[in-house]
């Protein structure tokens, strides 16, 4: 990314010198989790042929498991991310949809994260990128388990910037001082720039998005430095900005095919950076989880990722996107690569039906940790997948509404072996404009997916094979709404209050600043001075 690309590179270089000298293997595993934004199931090498910008993440494939029925537990943003640090779906945990600039609420304070439980096992807890949930009061990570975050609260496109990222339409950037908002589409944010925080203040808005993956490498290097130092393990869930759409690419990689390539390339090369800055502190001491939060953006067009032969057949020849927002494949099935040298197998690849509500269990399992009381759980402990002793997970996997039909967080599929049920289907926005109208389906819409992986022809109702399964999928479908409502289950706030929006300085249009930062900041909460950038 020009030269602030090089600056984080020379940074990592220095940093991997300190991290070079052999260390005792923690007790306890490191654990890192990286989440791409918006990514598609074809953006990875490993997986799609086509695909060539991602070297290092194939490599990764290559040292570790990858995970070619991987899902996501929503199809957008907040839903997904809290379902991940809770292990629990959205009707259970309360979020549904995405939350706004102006949120009050956020992921509700009695759901238990996995930050929280890492933090109570003796863990350094970081997060590094995109929040997205919430970040008025104490639903701001700081909060909810984290040590130590630096990143921004929501999508890098929910507030104007300076160096305008790549987007379709583009928006404009944040007014300068002296200048009127200008006017824009409501998709756009003029009046108030996109904010960086460390920890709870805010040090610099409008954020510059050409060096934000840099900064992010280098925070992520250096709270592995820090948590390294300290002799403790470490939790670091790093929630990257790519790929959503594209940050400033300034000059394209040779290897690179257009805009959206030139944005894989570099957070594969992220990822890289941040596995080697991880075996040098120890290889083997630390385990690499990367998926993603759900499918492409498709209605941003040749800005969008690729869902590999994911195509939701059936849902395009009706109008409308099948990806992000959706239940069909391309929405929720995600690339997913395990790495931990000595433990995990090398060059495997695993069918096992997971998902990213895993991922919680089975890193506090790993902890040797356990789950919060008085709730059930969606995820499970897939140690055993991940070790190579099987390769079975989930019998049955549900499929939440993610706002392209029926109501949010509504289970509207269902996966059961290799059958897959719609109780009602519907297409988010696509390049064209297009939405495909929601539509219910009783008895249910079912795809058999081992034959027919583009969902495009469901099973005849009147033929055996339908007839066979489908008590099945409606006991399964039935149980799962059944333990769901006898569930300890919450509800988000998703009130809004446009006091609330982060700004550093109501002064300064767009609410203009920069702070500088006093130095390194420590692993423990810092008591942070009140001043008038200050946001809670």
């Amino acid at each position: 990314m020009g030269s602030p690309w090089a600056w984080a590179v020379l940074v990592l270089s220095v940093v991997l010198v300190g991290l070079s000298a052999p260390c005792v293997a923690h007790r306890q595993p490191n654990f890192i989790v990286i989440l791409a934004d918006d990514v598609g199931w074809g953006d990875l090498g490993a997986n799609w042929a086509e695909t060539k910008e991602t070297p290092h993440l194939d490599e990764l494939a290559a040292e570790g498991t990858r995970f070619v029925d991987f899902h996501s537990a929503a199809s957008t943003c907040s839903p997904s991310r809290a379902s991940l640090l809770t292990g629990r779906l959205g009707a259970r945990n309360g979020v549904t949809h995405n939350f706004a600039v102006t949120s009050l609420g956020g992921l509700p304070l009695n759901e238990t994260t996995l930050a929280e439980v890492l933090q109570q096992a003796g863990y350094s807890t970081g997060v590094i990128g995109k929040w997205h949930l919430g970040h008025h009061g104490r639903h701001h990570p700081s909060f909810r388990g984290f040590d130590y975050f630096f990143g921004i609260p929501y999508s890098h496109d929910m507030g104007c910037t300076d160096t305008p990222g790549y987007n379709l339409p583009p928006c404009p950037p944040c007014p300068q001082h002296g200048m009127a908002a200008r006017v824009a589409r409501k998709d756009c944010y003029p009046e108030v720039a996109l904010p960086l925080f460390e920890n709870i203040t805010i040090i610099q808005q409008p954020a510059n998005l050409s060096s934000l993956a840099a900064r992010y490498a280098q925070e992520a290097a250096g709270f592995i430095r820090r948590a390294s130092d300290s002799g403790r393990p470490f939790f670091l869930y790093l929630a990257l900005a790519h790929m959503h759409v594209p940050l400033e690419v300034p000059s394209l990689p040779p290897s690179a095919s257009g805009i959206y390539g030139a944005a894989l390339s570099e957070m594969d090369s992220l990822v890289g950076w941040i596995k080697q800055v991880a075996d040098s502190q120890g290889k083997g001491s630390t385990l690499l989880w990367f998926t993603g939060d759900n499918g492409p953006w498709a209605q941003k067009c040749e800005l969008a990722g690729r869902v590999g032969p994911f195509v939701g057949a059936w849902q395009r020849q009706r109008g409308g996107s099948s990806a992000k927002q959706t239940t069909w494949e391309g929405g929720h099935r995600v690339p997913a690569v395990v790495y931990w040298p000595g433990h995990i197998p090398a060059n495997r690849t695993s069918s096992a039906l997971l998902s990213t509500l895993d991922i919680f269990p089975t890193l506090v399992a790993l902890a040797g940790a356990s789950l919060p009381p008085n709730r059930r759980f969606d995820g499970l402990d897939v140690s055993p997948v991940l070790f190579g002793w099987s390769d079975v997970g989930h019998k049955v996997l549900l499929h939440p509404n993610s706002g392209a039909a029926g109501k949010y967080g509504e289970i509207e599929a269902l996966r059961l072996a290799q059958y897959k049920a719609f109780y009602t289907t519907g297409g988010a926005m696509a390049c064209d404009g297009s939405t495909g109208p929601a539509e219910h389906h009783q008895p249910p819409l079912i795809f058999n997916l081992e034959r027919d992986i583009q969902e495009q022809e469901p099973l005849d109702v009147a033929s055996r094979e339908y007839q066979a399964v489908l008590p099945a999928i409606s006991r399964a479908y039935a149980q799962a709404l059944e333990d769901i409502m006898t569930d300890n289950i919450t509800a988000a706030d998703y009130s809004k209050d446009p006091a609330v929006t982060p700004c550093c300085s109501t002064q300064h249009v767009a609410c203009r600043c920069q702070v500088p930062r006093s130095g390194p900041a420590t692993l423990q909460h810092r008591q942070e001075r009140r001043a008038r950038w200050l946001c809670l």
